[in-house]
């Protein structure tokens, strides 16, 4: 992110950039007008030159307004969604069904409208891949065309930069840059709701929109969660009808349970935290130090989902019980949460390629990549091929990028994972990688031997409604 100053009060906005005081001048050296002079001296009524005055030349006015646009450009950190505007939108046609055809349209005529005179706040809703980031860009690339600013900010970035913000050797201010936000004069804000829902996130966003609030200032928001989903205090913001209007793009349709088992997870409905053995008395001493440190942290992060949450360990150490019993955890609490067994997951994608499958294949690899908090369980266990790789990669590469609460579970050595993969799981920026260094758990005299890994590979077919 670039670094700029921004002195707002109200809803001016200003700024400043070394790149924008090194330009080149400003007068065409080749403009048969002026000579490269940049200046002109305007005419009197009798048709000879006033040399008294001078005024800017013509090419002068052109260079700056296209400095002006640049500078626009710069400030709104659109990056690629530079080149989205509805006459592109509009010529490319709308495809889906019907019903999803005219939301579309609607909320296609309400943003150019927005975009001619942004008041209130703007709220597009819909699943990733349905246009509203498109729309949300669109609208900043009108105003720009205008000569006016607008400022884009994904909210996981966003919280990114302003954590970053309170390093010591960080070039722009926490409180400058979150003035420069809050006081935008046309913010859009991408993707909120995807971001981990920690006291922290939770306290930022709801000063930034409560600021934005008070002040009334133009304010487009897209979101992939349903409005009733948010956080009370950011969903009576949005849903106020005096400021907001929201527009559904497409309803967000869920192929699996957000709040409770789906079929073929028994076992894991029982993997609690409270049937769940951290001291197993037959170890050595720092084997179960060593669990019950891994114990002690899924319980925290159960408590607070953020980040990731790597458990490694041969198989029956118990990682797949403290991920499960993160799961259970946060169900009891009514939040959502979606368990998935990393070989099935990629087995069932196969099949949605089938003409006669009743789930499409972009439902389901969608309600997993923007799952508020997953658990991949049994990960590096899949085949490694090609195709189950790009497709692991993808949504690994989504949730890291959006910051998106993850656990994972492996039996493989990270150097075994493939290096695009194993580099984001270690990523000590976002990741926790827990070695359970105990031992397989059938080796406990005390365990129940139905309990095994074949009774839980029993246990985990047809968990995807197939039968």
């Amino acid at each position: 992110m670039q670094t700029r100053t921004n002195t707002s009060a109200g809803s001016t906005d200003t700024w400043s950039s070394d790149e924008d005081k090194q330009g080149e001048p400003l007068a065409d050296k080749d403009c048969k007008v002026c000579k490269g002079a940049g200046f002109i001296h305007p005419r009197l009524p009798s048709g000879k030159p006033d040399f008294a005055r001078v005024i800017p030349c013509r090419c002068v006015r052109a260079n700056l307004a296209k400095e002006q646009e640049n500078r626009l450009q710069k400030y709104s950190n659109l990056g690629a969604l530079v080149n989205c505007n509805f006459e592109n939108l509009a010529k490319g046609g709308l495809s889906g069904d019907s019903l999803k055809q005219a939301l579309f349209q609607k909320a296609f005529e309400a943003a150019k409208l927005y975009a001619l005179e942004p008041k209130g706040w703007f709220i597009l809703v819909g699943p990733s891949g349905s246009g509203k980031t498109y729309l949300a860009a669109s609208i900043a690339n009108e105003r720009i065309k205008v000569g006016q600013p607008a400022f884009f900010q994904t909210v996981p970035e966003l919280l990114d930069h302003l954590r970053s913000a309170f390093a010591p050797g960080s070039e722009l201010a926490y409180d400058d840059l979150f003035e420069k936000v809050s006081s935008a004069r046309l913010l859009i804000l991408d993707d909120l709701g995807v971001q981990a829902s920690t006291p922290w996130a939770k306290e930022k966003l709801d000063q930034l929109l409560n600021n934005r609030y008070i002040r009334e200032l133009p304010t487009v928001i897209t979101t992939s969660s349903a409005i009733e989903e948010l956080d009370e205090r950011i969903r009576t913001r949005l849903a106020n009808p005096r400021l907001s209007r929201i527009y559904i793009i497409e309803e967000k349709s869920s192929t699996l349970q957000e709040y409770s088992w789906s079929k073929g997870f028994e076992l894991q409905k029982e993997m609690t935290f409270k049937t769940f053995d951290p001291k197993r008395l037959n170890l050595p001493l720092e084997q179960r130090q060593n669990l019950g440190a891994a114990y002690q942290v899924a319980l925290q992060y159960a408590e607070s989902p953020e980040g990731w949450l790597v458990f490694q360990g041969v198989n029956g150490c118990g990682k797949t019980h403290l991920a499960a019993a993160i799961v259970n955890y946060r169900y009891e609490a009514r939040k959502p949460a979606l368990f998935i067994v990393v070989p099935e997951f990629l087995d069932h994608l196969r099949k949605t390629f089938n003409p006669e499958s009743k789930v499409s294949y972009d439902q389901l690899f969608e309600a997993v990549k923007t799952a508020a908090l997953l658990v991949l369980d049994d990960f590096g266990e899949q085949s490694t091929t090609p195709w189950a790789q790009e497709k692991l990669y993808q949504v690994i590469n989504y949730r890291y990028n959006a910051r998106l609460a993850t656990v994972i579970t492996t039996s493989s050595a990270l150097d075994e994972i493939e290096t695009r993969i194993s580099s984001r799981l270690v990523d000590p920026r976002i990741s926790m990688v827990i070695n359970i260094t105990a031992p397989d758990y059938r080796g406990d005299k005390a365990s129940n031997p139905s309990a095994g890994r074949n009774g839980l590979r029993r246990l985990k077919k047809n968990r995807w409604g197939e039968g």
